[in-house]
């Protein structure tokens, strides 16, 4: 699966370090109005993806600077077509940066303890 440039964004895909995951590393800013449009192809190939090899999805969040609501929108797309193909999804975060603890904790409402979601602070230094 190829990394994803958009503008300011950059995802970087991770699909050999662990055979049991593929991990996304958001870097940069998501500031655009409709980032659905470039987000969503990417995401459904995703899951494509994942859904010819089962693996954990890991969206790691650590390192990017900011993104905007309808960004997070993007990312509530992906959880819940992640839950309904079953596959397990796991978001980590710096809890921080306030902004990022703020925008994360919203999302704990789709952790609903079946291992399809789970929302994880980094780990401290």
């Amino acid at each position: 699966m190829e990394s994803l440039v958009a503008g300011d964004l950059r995802i970087n895909v991770d699909d050999t370090t662990d055979p049991q995951a593929i991990r996304l590393h958001w870097l940069g800013m998501s500031t655009d109005r409709q980032p659905e449009k470039v987000l969503g192809p990417f995401f459904a190939a995703l899951l494509q993806a994942v859904a010819d090899q089962p693996r954990v999805l890991e969206l790691h969040f650590e390192k990017i600077e900011r993104f905007n609501s309808s960004t997070i929108l993007s990312i509530i797309q992906l959880i819940q077509a992640a839950r309904n193909r079953n596959t397990p999804m796991v978001v980590i975060y710096d809890p921080t940066r306030k902004w990022q603890r703020l925008s994360f904790d919203a999302l704990r409402i789709f952790d609903k303890r079946d291992g399809l979601f789970e929302l994880r602070p980094m780990e401290a230094a």
